[in-house]
């Protein structure tokens, strides 16, 4: 006969949230993995000695990793998954009755203590520290790259040309995004104001690519946001997502938010190094990248600091049309000169231009009656541009066939993996925090869950064969 359900009340339950938890349970390993005992001292002065008691800002970075480590975003959301899941629930803490806080706690939160204490920074960087503990990370080769992620800006709600309406600029009737992007535009403005008093470089923030071009469009909602055509979309609102990752185990060791521009992208790379210098004591004895970061400014720079840049260089050699190249020319150090094909002395004021080139310019009484003119220039005499970092480009050149780069090239896609991870697995194909607090915020969270599960792996993957063979 069919069987029938029947729902039987029972007075006392036994109910072990300890017990329930599987002992292979991802978030058991995570939980094991994560140490948050100091994120109470560090945010005491942030709040009141006195009055009612505030949400424990562990729970709210408990539920936050949960988020994002399964994918789910939305606070909103993640205050509904955590109250039904008893996963979630043992995780943070909560037990069978624990009360979950409501959504609009966390944004309270993000936008005043925790930003005003860099919380969500110091929690990636006490998750790095833990991967460098049990040798997670070497510190000999570190790879750099970027990738687009949408903004939370619509298409729609945008402006042509690179300044706002008077109206969205007022600081006074502002959203927050368009402070931010009001106080960066201080800063550079500050910046601009420094070197033409002649401001030294300890004054000025280290800049590897040239100042970008005049915005197009401005989003009214976001407009820190580049307008881009990288993304997913032909065209939208994006920013950048940075990561700077140990090549050892792809442990991501520094992550930054930027405009999704290149040269935004290029200049983050020396803020990322020396920050991860100064807080871990790491620097690399090789940076892996793709041509994107193979600049004349940035290939020097690292180098000055005994970094081997294993990053194809940005050259146009094959870009000839139709005339000589700067190959058919020989350069004479000593005199500092460039020699034509056919003899001629190309000379240089010594000037450089903003894009870091040094021209040399043969004279017109020289090319006017040279046989090799029609295949040399179409000008009255002929120009070549020579970088300041030529002689650090060249040194690329020459390793870029070794065995050691050639091992960094296949290396660096651990990044293109971890881009990967992110988007598919971790669902970060779209900001839901706008400006660059915002978007920064999302990326620590995101790279310190991708670092927690990889941590987490290690705790629990047993011993090699060859610590536990009997001696």
């Amino acid at each position: 006969m069919m069987g029938r359900l029947v729902e039987r009340a029972q007075l006392f339950y036994e109910f072990s949230l300890e017990r329930h938890m599987p002992a292979e349970h991802l978030l058991r390993r995570l939980d094991a993995a994560l140490d948050l005992s100091w994120l109470r001292a560090e945010l005491a002065p942030f709040y009141s000695a006195i009055g009612r008691p505030s949400i424990d800002p562990e729970l709210m970075i408990r539920m936050l990793l949960v988020g994002y480590c399964y994918g789910v975003r939305s606070e909103r959301r993640l205050c509904d998954e955590v109250h039904l899941n008893l996963g979630y629930r043992w995780f943070c803490r909560l037990g069978l009755d624990g009360a979950v806080p409501d959504h609009s706690t966390f944004s309270k939160a993000r936008h005043g203590r925790f930003r005003e204490a860099e919380v969500f920074r110091r929690v990636f960087e006490r998750v790095v520290g833990a991967c460098m503990g049990v040798g997670l990370v070497g510190g000999e080769g570190f790879a750099i790259d970027a990738s687009v992620i949408e903004a939370d800006a619509s298409y729609a709600q945008r402006v042509e040309g690179p300044t706002l309406p008077p109206e969205r600029a007022d600081p006074a009737s502002a959203t927050r995004p368009v402070r931010e992007y009001l106080a960066a535009l201080d800063v550079a403005a500050a910046r601009v104001a420094g070197a033409v008093d002649g401001m030294d470089g300890q004054d000025q923030p280290e800049r590897l690519a040239a100042e970008p071009a005049p915005a197009k469009s401005l989003s009214l909602t976001d407009p820190a946001a580049a307008w881009t055509s990288k993304g997913a979309r032909k065209a939208s609102f994006a920013y950048a997502v940075n990561y700077l990752v140990d090549l050892k185990r792809a442990i991501i060791v520094d992550t930054q938010a930027s405009p999704a521009r290149w040269t935004e992208e290029v200049a983050t790379t020396a803020l990322m190094i020396e920050r991860t210098r100064e807080r871990f004591g790491l620097q690399p004895s090789r940076l892996a990248a793709d041509s994107a970061y193979g600049s004349g400014r940035l290939v020097g720079w690292l180098m000055a600091r005994g970094i081997e840049p294993h990053v194809p260089l940005l050259d146009r050699v094959t870009q000839t049309k139709g005339v000589l190249t700067r190959a058919a020319f020989t350069f004479d150090r000593e005199r500092d000169v460039y020699i034509c094909p056919a003899g001629h002395e190309l000379a240089t004021s010594g000037h450089v231009a903003a894009a870091g080139f040094r021209q040399y310019r043969a004279k017109p009484t020289a090319c006017g009656p040279c046989a090799l003119k029609p295949r040399c220039t179409s000008g009255v005499a002929r120009l070549i541009g020579r970088n300041v970092h030529e002689d650090e480009r060249e040194h690329v050149r020459q390793i870029a066939g070794t065995p050691a780069f050639k091992r960094s090239t296949r290396e660096r896609r651990k990044v293109e993996m971890l881009f990967a991870h992110l988007k598919r697995n971790l669902g970060l194909r779209r900001l839901r925090l706008r400006g660059p607090t915002g978007a920064g915020d999302e990326f620590l969270l995101a790279a310190t869950a991708q670092n927690l599960r990889r941590l987490a792996r290690s705790l629990a993957a047993p011993p090699p064969a060859s610590a536990t063979a009997p001696a």
